[in-house]
């Protein structure tokens, strides 16, 4: 006995009218808290989805749907946080600030900063080295939230001669790695 039917047979048995076990009553009470404990099942789902700080498919399906770009990203924290912050731009976010908390919508880490030019800025992504996965994707999801009269540049990051010698003492030591490709090579920063 457990989940509703025993809570229901747990609210009659101090009335001592009703024979619960075996019978026709228990049986009703039986099925009923099987339906029951299905509707509890449905509601946690729903609580679950409706919030995207706990949503992990439909209720983030639902709220892709409204948005005009989707996150460039398949880990689930990591959408969650793209979908808040694309749901938070709004017609003041035009601050440094605003604007770099906006731009955690793309999915990744992008970073945006002065130029010391006006009207330009430049957007980085500083836990990716070399041009990022879904990059053109991401590239117009960052456009679309950047005002239209900023111009933006883009820069990337790879690895420096001063640490691949930190890193490898010969090229032996890195062809024993693997077949590598020169754009591998230049992304082996970690």
């Amino acid at each position: 006995m457990s989940g509703y039917a025993g809570y229901l047979k747990e609210l009659l048995r101090p009335l001592r009218v009703y024979e619960l076990e075996g019978t026709a009553n228990g049986a009703e009470l039986e099925a009923q808290g099987q339906a029951l404990d299905g509707v509890e099942g449905v509601l946690e789902e729903i609580q679950r989805e409706m919030l995207i700080s706990t949503a992990e498919d439909r209720g983030l399906e639902a709220i892709e749907c409204l948005l005009a770009r989707r996150p460039v990203t398949d880990d689930l924290e990591m959408r969650r946080a793209a979908l808040a912050a694309l749901l938070r731009i709004g017609g003041d976010s035009f601050t440094l600030a605003a604007i770099n908390d906006n731009l955690k919508g793309c999915g990744l880490n992008a970073v945006a900063s002065e130029t010391g030019e006006p009207g330009h800025v430049v957007v980085r992504f500083p836990d990716v080295p070399g041009i990022p996965d879904g990059f053109e994707e991401m590239r117009e999801i960052i456009e679309s939230i950047l005002p239209a009269h900023v111009g933006i540049e883009y820069d990337f990051w790879y690895i420096t001669w001063a640490l691949m010698e930190e890193r490898f003492e010969t090229w032996g030591d890195i062809e024993a790695i693997s077949p590598v490709t020169w754009e591998e090579l230049e992304k082996m920063v970690k």
